[in-house]
């Protein structure tokens, strides 16, 4: 984030993982700002969040790079602190930052632990202690929600009668995900916070793997995000939701 720059707009969102702009990270971003958010991109790579943040700067609209490595808990608390230097609440957090270190694994009894761990560490550990560091300016806001981005990976698993995974280690990691939502919703709900997963569905964001003629383009997935993210205060919590609609079988 630009140093010595306190953000003044009344709603701010942070977004994780919005290092890419083909990425539903920062389609989440523009997609807020344009509702009048000052949005914070947070990236491993600052500079690479300070790129997408110029090109909306550039339309007139707020955002702010903040460098975050969620696999880093040092990083985790100096995110913290810098966001508590600028900012008196924060309104929105969208858990979006993820990998798939997996990526066309198919069987679980094949798994490498050392991609197992590495996504937990990111997707489940880091998520978790972010939002556990940003509870204060949450706490603050009139109304804040946390949004953790999900995936269909995940509902597989639930399935009565699962096939195979395509990404197994990240599937895990996506269902654990959406349970820890259902519990800190639980944990919050004497508060105005309100926390829900969201699946975005398959999303065109890696073009250089080659996309299936079937994938949303960000824009149409992030759609669902900036919904959660501006549910009015009798809107649903602890639950998992896809295009606004909750997914069978998911607790709300």
């Amino acid at each position: 984030m630009q140093n010595n720059t306190s953000i003044s707009s009344s709603s701010t969102a942070m977004i994780t993982g919005a290092s890419r702009c083909v990425g539903l990270g920062f389609a989440v971003a523009r997609q807020l700002a344009e509702q009048d958010f000052h949005v914070i991109l947070a990236a491993r790579e600052q500079n690479q969040a300070e790129v997408l943040a110029d090109e909306l700067r550039a339309e007139g609209l707020q955002a702010s790079a903040l460098r975050l490595d969620l696999a880093d808990s040092a990083s985790i608390a100096d995110a913290a602190e810098r966001l508590a230097g600028m900012i008196d609440h924060l309104d929105v957090l969208i858990n979006n930052a993820s990998a798939m270190p997996d990526f066309g694994s198919r069987s679980a009894l094949e798994m490498d632990f050392d991609a197992l761990r590495s996504i937990f560490e990111v997707t489940l550990f880091g998520c978790c202690a972010l939002t556990q560091a940003l509870l204060p300016l949450l706490k603050r806001a009139s109304a804040a929600r946390i949004v953790n981005v999900s995936s269909a990976a995940a509902r597989h698993i639930a399935d009565p009668q699962p096939g195979p995974l395509f990404s197994p280690a990240y599937s895990l990691a996506k269902y654990t995900l959406n349970a820890w939502t259902a519990t800190t919703a639980a944990a919050l709900s004497d508060t105005r916070i309100l926390v829900n997963a969201v699946d975005p569905g398959s999303v065109a964001t890696h073009p250089e793997r080659g996309e299936d003629e079937n994938d949303r383009s960000p824009a149409e997935a992030a759609k669902g995000v900036v919904w959660a993210a501006t549910l009015t205060s009798d809107g649903p919590t602890g639950g998992l939701f896809y295009d606004g609609e909750p997914v069978a079988g998911a607790s709300r």
